[in-house]
């Protein structure tokens, strides 16, 4: 089994939401970072907790993205940006979801996301959640979309530059459907600005 070592205050948030009946996992980079025995930056908490429910457990927190469910909790110095798991609405401007919906259901979170290497959730009680190969993209040195890449370049074209700047950072190919979709959806990064 995988194991992660979260920072003590991430891994109190993920167990103080898991004692009040939530469902709790660090998620994305994180994730990545630490399977790559990098440091990560930050730590972010994805939950099935809605951001009402949040606030409420804890004492120190900011409406960060209270739209899209993210709060951000403080705790010892650091702030954890904790966010509902969520579906997203149609991408009607190639950036931004038009809507949100909360889920209870942390794979329809993680299915929204962009890279396989990125859509990976952890939690010592659970342990590793990696349902579309993320363990086996970071192992093979490979950047690969989330479900089809024409899709997740259409919702955010600024993807397109999160992969090209992964595969320079961590010396890894974008995989080949990935690289069709780029050249075929790069003109839309002029709405990305």
């Amino acid at each position: 089994m995988i194991t992660i070592q979260v920072p003590d205050a991430a891994g109190r948030i993920i167990k103080q939401l898991n004692t009040h009946g939530f469902e709790a996992y660090a998620v994305g980079g994180c994730v990545r970072d630490s399977l790559l025995l990098r440091v990560p930056k930050d730590w972010d908490i994805t939950t099935s907790a809605k951001p009402e429910q949040v606030k409420e457990i804890f004492a120190r927190t900011v409406d960060t993205g209270i739209l899209h469910g993210t709060v951000t909790v403080l705790m010892e110095h650091e702030a954890y940006e904790v966010t509902t798991y969520r579906i997203d609405g149609e991408y009607e401007d190639g950036r931004h979801p038009k809507s949100v919906e909360f889920t209870g259901n942390l794979l329809e979170d993680l299915k929204r996301r962009d890279f396989t290497i990125n859509a990976m959730a952890y939690s010592e009680r659970d342990g590793l959640v990696d349902a579309f190969g993320g363990v086996r993209d970071l192992e093979a040195g490979i950047i690969r979309c989330v479900g089809n890449p024409l899709d997740r370049f259409n919702e955010d074209a600024l993807r397109i530059l999160r992969a090209i700047r992964f595969s320079a950072q961590l010396g890894f190919e974008i995989e080949e459907e990935t690289s069709k979709a780029i050249s075929a959806i790069a003109p839309n990064m002029e709405k990305s600005e």
